[in-house]
């Protein structure tokens, strides 16, 4: 059979079943991987919230926390900890995801969980093996340099500990709470190191640290008594309907154990958070690190579905699309209206990496779906300020960062090259909306921050996605990739910045023909046999979705096919996965907040159905192909 012949059935095969995973509603929802750091918080709060109420003596039933009594809550507590206790690993260590290596956050979480759960007599021999791998980790100090100098996750971690009686609270960084008293534009004009992520942990593990741990200082002992009802106040009004902040497990856990712990049980605020949390197990007791990413999954989707025959055409999700824009000033973070977040639910938040994809998802329907007059006034009318929130999200440093405008203090400010290409291919998609002498502006600027940003190799590294098997976790065919698209959409292909990237990404490909944790073999040094023989291992590892974005990306920006061959190679990996079944198959290549990994089930298909549609004029019955 010919390439071509395999190629046209992986489309049809792949198609059809991405087309199947929608939901009842025609959106792709996806599932997050469960996470033993998720679950690990989900355990913790629930148990101090019932230790909590225990000592109130307060009536479950009366409080809006979604569950009935004790016994309810020591099931979901039960059931946890057995899936906890089933996917240890090897080393004695606790990983993200059940694909994940062991690192010490997840490790300490896990231990603490224990603990509180009164479940460390049970557990007596996990906890001990455990407790060697946080040891050979360096503890508090290993912690603490895992994060540098980002304490939005690793001062949450330790209060943890802290709240279970396994660290002292001296440990536990004291946090200004009473900054969240002020208006949000006053961190900026201050360039303080706090973001509205950062608020609900800010004032609650805040308020925990200066419960059990009261300043010397007495005038931060007043300003900060003085202030613990009036940030109370500010997590009411930042909680979202779902009950959880960023629709995030481990977030809302931190904020719930903190202000069980010091005897606010039954606050409102600690009763919706359980009431998500509650709601958010899964039913095998485990919880993913957030409910799902339906705008960015439904998105991706239809971008893919766009680059195959016939892709769209039963596409039905426009209205539910258009609901998912910010159509109001977010009170999480006080952004604008006319972005989107990574869902349609209250907790999501709007950002420049779904808006972007949604914008283009957006322009794929109206050019390739029939719609209504009425449909397509209403898709043109969300357009405008979607393209208006998204530029005015530019950095001082021209690139773009994911919620707010900073300096770049955080991750969460700071730009990034694949959001900044997803805002250039957006403006693509949408060039004529966009004032000629604005448009030249913004491109100049943003494509001088990606040559800014390119590494000496040609490589450049992505925010939000990276790569466990590299001795830096970043991943490098992520970022390349997405900016080569960025490169090709505006046919800047022929410029020297895209040329080096193109060609650092094709020497990338391993001898399988896939990609993959390759970059470890180019920047480690090689000082010993042993370490040779494992680097060359790690070499061979090839995965479905850095593979798909290579091929993907190698096909759009080497328009004159000077890398045929190469792209051929990488095609036959990738139909060899879907003969055998295995292109389904994720891996945790997904970075959430501060260092948590996860992996999305829809990844694979998505990036294979893309990368497939854009190899089918390649390798067309009318194109010259080999026989196989």
């Amino acid at each position: 059979m010919s390439i071509a012949q395999r190629l046209t059935a992986a489309i049809n095969r792949t198609t059809n079943h991405l087309l199947a995973e929608r939901s009842k509603d025609g959106i792709w929802e996806g599932e997050l991987s469960s996470s033993a750091l998720s679950t690990a918080t989900a355990v913790s709060a629930l148990a101090v919230f019932r230790n909590g109420l225990q000592a109130s003596e307060a009536k479950v039933s009366e409080l809006n926390c979604g569950l009935s009594d004790i016994g309810e809550i020591s099931e979901l507590i039960d059931r946890g900890v057995t899936w906890i206790a089933a996917h240890q690993n090897s080393d004695g260590g606790f990983g993200d995801t059940t694909l994940s290596y062991s690192n010490i956050a997840t490790s300490m979480l896990v231990v603490a969980a224990l603990e509180l759960a009164g479940k460390s007599g049970e557990y007596q021999s996990l906890i001990e093996r455990a407790n060697k791998f946080i040891d050979s980790r360096g503890r508090v100090d290993g912690l603490r340099d895992r994060y540098g100098k980002d304490k939005t996750f690793a001062v949450p971690i330790l209060t943890n500990a802290a709240i279970a009686g396994l660290v002292d609270w001296n440990d536990v960084s004291p946090l200004p709470f009473e900054l969240a008293c002020f208006p949000q534009s006053l961190y900026r004009f201050l360039k303080m190191p706090v973001v509205s992520y950062a608020i609900p942990a800010l004032v609650a593990i805040g308020q925990a640290r200066f419960f059990h741990k009261k300043p010397w200082n007495p005038i931060s002992r007043i300003i900060r008594t003085l202030a613990v009802k009036k940030s109370l106040r500010v997590l009411e009004r930042m909680q979202p309907d779902s009950g959880g902040y960023l629709e995030a497990i481990p977030l809302t856990s931190f904020v719930v154990m903190s202000l069980a712990s010091i005897e606010r049980a039954d606050h409102p605020v600690t009763c919706n958070g359980i009431r998500f949390i509650s709601g958010s197990v899964r039913s095998d007791g485990s919880w993913p690190i957030d409910t799902n990413l339906a705008t960015w999954n439904t998105s991706l989707s239809i971008n893919a579905l766009s680059k195959c025959p016939s892709g769209l055409q039963t596409v039905d999700c426009l209205e539910w699309l258009l609901n998912c824009q910010h159509a109001t000033r977010h009170p999480f973070t006080g952004a604008a209206p006319g972005g989107w977040g990574w869902s349609n639910l209250s907790g999501a938040v709007p950002d420049c990496d779904d808006t972007p994809g949604a914008l283009i998802a957006l322009s794929e329907i109206s050019k390739k779906c029939e719609m209504s007059t009425e449909d397509r006034r209403q898709l043109e009318a969300s357009i405008a300020p979607g393209i208006e929130w998204m530029l005015g999200l530019q950095n001082r440093d021209k690139g773009w960062p994911t919620f707010c405008r900073g300096w770049g203090k955080l991750p969460f400010d700071r730009s990034g090259s694949d959001l900044t290409a997803h805002v250039l291919r957006a403006l693509a998609a949408w060039q004529s909306k966009v004032p000629k002498s604005r448009l030249t502006r913004t491109l100049n600027s943003s494509f001088k921050y990606l040559e800014n940003t390119q590494h000496a190799n040609g490589y450049w590294l992505p925010l939000w996605f990276g790569n466990q098997d590299d001795p830096n976790e970043e991943n490098p065919i992520y970022g390349t990739s997405k900016v080569l698209l960025a490169y090709s959409d505006w046919g800047k292909e022929n410029d020297e910045v895209a040329k080096r990237g193109l060609q650092w990404l094709v020497e990338q490909q391993n001898p399988n023909g896939g990609w993959g944790s390759s970059v470890a073999s180019q920047d480690k040094q090689i000082d010993d046999e042993s370490t040779a023989t494992a680097i060359t291992l790690s070499y061979m590892e090839s995965s479905v979705e850095e593979t798909a974005l290579a091929v993907e990306a190698i096909v759009a920006t080497d328009k004159g096919h000077k890398y045929k061959g190469i792209i051929e190679k990488g095609l036959l990996w990738l139909l060899d996965t879907v003969e055998k079944d295995t292109w389904t198959n994720p891996s945790p290549i997904g970075f959430y907040f501060a260092k948590l990994w996860y992996y999305e089930r829809l990844y694979p298909m998505i990036f294979t159905v893309s990368a497939l549609g854009n190899c089918q004029n390649l390798f067309s019955e009318s194109s010259e192909h080999a026989q196989l």
